[in-house]
């Protein structure tokens, strides 16, 4: 995406006449504003939520003080004075963290986020989940907040696959009590568990872990629950999207054909990328565009 800009051309031409905002028209065919934010790739439903208790959203001019209103996507919708553009097509991308990055867009402690190293050219999105500061691998980036919400509900079933480098002392008999959930001291609850020993260095393991929970730092916290240290942690896939070759700081977008294959049959079909009229050559039938991390 572009950067989010407006111009500011005078037009010659007499501007029509202002419309009645003082009376409501009939939305019963809209959508919720926050819905309709996040759609646009604004901000999560809760932000915006938020943005409208702030009085940072105007419709039709007029401040909105209240998340149950809705919109068509006819009227004038500004966030902070930026007009909000009609949704674009869907898109989701792939990024590989590295580790080292806050996921979120900025950080009150000062520290490096994923938007400081993301790439300048690439449309304002929304992370599908989170990693922790010390957690690498993939994130998901669409563009459209409702696909996003969609993709994290529980119902998806999306299994997150992760490398996990441990130390300590475990065995196969050990881990596979993890199946069967678990509770940790502080009441916090997991659900079934796969993980599987791989490989051991000396007193490190290389551990196999699957999971549809994605609660935060669940690996790190139910591998620490069998007394083993968490020394590096790597997110390889996220439903049936894998990180595959991608290096370390790089994005590559997934193709709109690929989205629709893998995410028809747990994704309503609205929220997906629309068929075109003629589907052009793939140029890369196993990928898609890439785009590198910014250069310092």
């Amino acid at each position: 995406m572009t950067d989010r800009r407006e111009t500011n051309r005078k037009s010659k031409h007499r501007s029509p006449p202002r419309r009645n905002t003082n009376v409501d028209p009939d939305w019963s065919d809209g959508e919720r504003i926050a819905k309709y934010l996040a759609r646009a790739g604004i901000a999560s439903r809760r932000e915006a939520e938020a943005m409208i208790e702030r009085g940072e959203v105007r419709i039709n001019g007029r401040k909105l003080t209240t998340p149950a209103f809705k919109v068509t996507g006819r009227e004038d919708i500004r966030v902070n004075g930026k007009r909000v553009k009609a949704h674009e097509p869907v898109r989701v991308w792939r990024y590989h963290k590295p580790a080292g990055l806050i996921t979120t867009t900025s950080d009150p402690e000062g520290r490096r986020t994923i938007i400081d190293e993301l790439p300048t050219a690439l449309p304002r999105t929304i992370t599908i989940g989170r990693l922790d500061l010390t957690t690498e691998g993939i994130l998901l980036l669409p563009n459209d907040g409702g696909l996003a919400r969609a993709m994290e509900l529980p119902k998806t079933g999306f299994i997150r696959h992760y490398r996990a480098r441990a130390h300590g002392e475990i065995t196969q008999e050990q881990l596979d009590t993890l199946k069967g959930g678990v509770t940790l001291e502080d009441g916090t609850r997991y659900t079934s568990i796969e993980a599987e020993l791989e490989r051991q260095t000396g007193t490190n393991n290389w551990l196999n872990v699957r999971l549809t929970e994605g609660k935060n730092r669940e690996v790190r916290k139910a591998l620490e629950h069998l007394g083993l240290q968490v020394n590096r942690l790597i997110r390889t896939q996220y439903g049936p999207f894998e990180l595959s070759d991608l290096r370390p700081g790089a994005v590559e977008e997934i193709p709109a054909e690929v989205l629709r294959e893998q995410l028809t049959d747990v994704i309503p079909d609205k929220l997906l990328p629309q068929e075109p009229e003629e589907r052009p050559q793939r140029r890369r039938p196993s990928g898609g565009s890439r785009v590198h991390r910014r250069k310092r």
